[in-house]
């Protein structure tokens, strides 16, 4: 494994003890080095002792000495200008190199870019330049990156229009490590192997659907990037649509990558595009303010480092979208996302029509609750059944039950990073969850007109939501203009 980006964050927050989780349950073989790749000019016994210090911090309940050392052994570096494809890239063709030979590696490469998505087309080129994308004698080579992949259609066209000139669509693994969570991943495990849910997943009995990523943090020391970014790029054409698709698919012909890949792109294709009008009527945006979370007072988003005093950027987004098609006519998909919320969660629910209520006009009952089904993805996973059900009593009377569903119950608690099956998957060129050109250019072709027309109107009320509330009032009335509420599981 070949990281760029080999001394930032997410390499020593996720991507190292993603590798030890995988190497502690004995998913990476004896064969395995990694080499990392930044700026910096480190040895290799430097890095070496900045990466066992990273994994002693963070890897729950500390880490196992022995796997220690293994990793130790096994990690390299090279550091220098990713402008020169000479130095530091010829560098990196020796050192690898001198690295399968010490260690028997098959020459299959994986190359992890935990880069500023700018340099993404830049890195790739330089790594064919040097021959080492070739793939020949049976081995692979493949290349992971990370999010956002471009900033809007165009600039999501150029980037995979550069990038397939220089590699192939089977090398790509374009990442959301939001899919690398167990719940995600059950989905199509709950809705398809599970003959009770199918029959009724569909506009016949199911009312409407909401999906909502909430966060209580702010942006952290994101602020240079997240001025430039929002709400909208940072999480809705991959997180929450990746979340729609597969709620809202039609059965794949199998569990191959590209046979469920191709049922999520028609869903994004069948998503009514927003014109410019709809966008003022079905798309809100907000902005935190100064507010109270877990009693803590926190400042407003424009108070935050980094970040452009009279900035318009939005922190929450809210949509209402329709799905053209069969199963989901007249269905709407509500999603929302955004910083300084109540409580970190994320859900997806499922709301079911009414049942008729004649048989019970006779009786102490004055409304019947509708049924639901809750697919918790974070913090705590698992899966919720509401229902009504009778109180015991003389009367009839009903209320409402829980059947609950929760991973660390039934499976025992899973210390991880959300980077593990997907980095494995990369490794035995699984590509079921990540995102194919066609889909990226879906999304965002869905999310541009809206870019497009908060950028030609800038937002006249920020900041209009509180820290610590469930963002500004457009969105509870987004829903209330349909007689519906949004549900929120965390407060």
């Amino acid at each position: 494994m070949v990281i760029f980006g080999a001394t930032g964050d997410l390499t020593k927050r996720k991507l190292f003890p993603a590798l030890y989780n995988l190497a502690k349950d004995d998913f990476l073989p004896h064969s395995f080095a990694i080499v990392g790749v930044g700026r910096q000019e480190l040895s290799t016994e430097d890095y070496r002792k900045e990466m066992v210090s990273n994994l002693k911090e963070f890897v729950p309940n500390g880490p196992d000495t022995k796997l220690i050392k293994w990793f130790e052994e096994r990690t390299y570096y090279t550091g220098g200008d990713f402008d020169d494809d000479k130095k530091l890239f010829g560098d990196l063709k020796d050192l690898l190199g001198e690295v399968t030979a010490k260690h028997q590696i098959p020459e299959n490469y994986f190359f992890y870019l935990a880069t500023p998505p700018t340099l993404f087309a830049n890195v790739t080129q330089k790594v064919v330049k040097n021959g080492l994308a070739k793939e020949e004698n049976g081995n692979w080579r493949r290349f992971i990156y990370e999010k956002p992949f471009g900033r809007d259609l165009d600039s999501a066209r150029a980037l995979n229009k550069s990038l397939l000139r220089q590699i192939k669509e089977t090398q790509i693994y374009r990442i959301d490590h939001y899919l690398g969570k167990e719940t995600v991943q059950n989905i199509l495990v709950f809705r398809f192997g599970n003959s009770i849910f199918e029959p009724i997943w569909n506009r016949n009995y199911v009312d409407h659907v909401q999906i909502t990523v909430a966060e209580d943090l702010g942006i952290e020391q994101r602020g240079g990037y997240y001025d430039s970014a929002g709400a909208l790029r940072d999480m809705i054409p991959n997180h929450i649509f990746q979340l729609v698709t597969l709620t809202a698919m039609e059965p794949p012909v199998s569990f191959e990558a590209n046979a469920v890949r191709d049922e999520q792109s028609k869903i994004l294709s069948a998503i009514q595009p927003f014109m410019p009008e709809d966008v003022l009527h079905y798309a809100v945006r907000g902005q935190y303010g100064e507010g109270k979370i877990k009693d803590e007072t926190v400042p407003a988003y424009r108070a935050e480092e980094k970040v452009a005093p009279y900035s318009d950027t939005e922190t929450f987004v809210a949509l209402k979208l329709t799905l053209d098609n069969w199963r989901w006519a007249d269905v709407p998909f509500y999603v929302r996302t955004g910083k300084r919320l109540p409580a970190k969660h994320s859900t997806i629910i499922i709301e079911f029509k009414k049942a008729p209520f004649v048989l019970f006009r006779e009786t102490s009952v004055e409304r019947l609750r509708t049924n639901r089904i809750v697919i918790h993805i974070q913090p705590d996973e698992g899966i919720t059944l509401h229902f009504g059900a009778k109180i015991p009593g003389p009367i009839v009377n009903v209320g409402p039950v829980d059947m609950d569903f929760n991973y660390s119950d039934h499976f025992g608690e899973q210390v991880a990073t959300g980077y593990e099956r997907l980095l494995y998957d990369c490794m035995i060129g699984d590509a079921t969850l990540f995102q194919r050109a066609d889909m990226v250019e879906a999304a965002w072709g869905i999310v541009t007109p809206i870019l497009d027309v908060w950028g030609a109107i800038p937002a006249r009320d920020f900041p209009n939501y509180a820290a610590g509330t469930w963002g500004p009032k457009e969105s509870e009335e987004l829903l209330a203009r349909d007689g519906r509420q949004w549900k929120n599981m965390a407060e």
